[in-house]
């Protein structure tokens, strides 16, 4: 029970430390909590620190279940396989984070306290709250989006508007600069039954 006792239990790589004698149901409070925090550990995006999916799923089917009006805005960056291939995994990865901050600054500003956002993958962001706020919030991300896109080409790219790169086909054509495109779904006038039918309609 003494203090060193329990600095040295962390220190050695502990994960929560319980003086004895405990009671049983806060042993059992304590592991839930480190078995929660440990999956939302693995499942978060290692490129942007952000929920992965199985917390977006989980708290989308929590949101549905509590049947409250709610907004699911799903973003997907246009054109940009296309940058990817020319710039590189590095410029992309840096261009993702820098997406990830603005949908992060959005969320922060224009939402609400409860709003969630979370990383599917690649350049596909996903973000939960109220139809009041929610096109209020697309709007900025996009403007923003717009604002900051053109900083990752160089000024020849800038000025020409375009890039020309190979299309899954492997035929090469001109790709414009990259935009981003957010869908909303909501559920003011649908009840959905399943996650699954939200993301089918996103």
């Amino acid at each position: 029970g003494e203090t060193s006792d329990k600095v040295q239990g962390i220190e050695a790589g502990a994960d929560d430390y319980v003086v004895k004698p405990f009671e049983p149901t806060e042993l059992l409070a304590r592991v839930r909590m480190v078995l929660r925090r440990t999956a939302r550990a693995l499942d978060a995006s290692p490129l942007t620190k952000l929920p992965g999916n199985v917390s977006i799923l989980e708290e989308m089917k929590a949101r549905l279940d509590e049947g409250k009006p709610l907004a699911v805005c799903y973003s997907d960056l246009d054109h940009f396989k296309a940058y990817n291939d020319t710039y590189g995994f590095g410029k992309g990865d840096e261009l993702i984070k820098a997406t990830a901050r603005i949908h992060l600054m959005a969320v922060r500003e224009l939402g609400t306290s409860t709003d969630f956002l979370g990383h599917i993958g690649g350049d596909d962001f996903v973000f939960l709250t109220a139809p009041a706020v929610a096109e209020k919030i697309c709007q900025w991300i996009v403007t923003e989006f717009v604002r900051l896109a053109p900083q990752f080409y160089e000024e020849e790219v800038r000025t020409r508007g375009f890039i020309e790169a190979k299309d899954r086909d492997g035929q090469v054509r001109r790709f414009p600069l990259m935009t981003i495109s957010i869908a909303i779904v909501t559920n003011e006038q649908r009840t959905f039954q399943h996650v699954a039918e939200v993301a089918q309609i996103g």
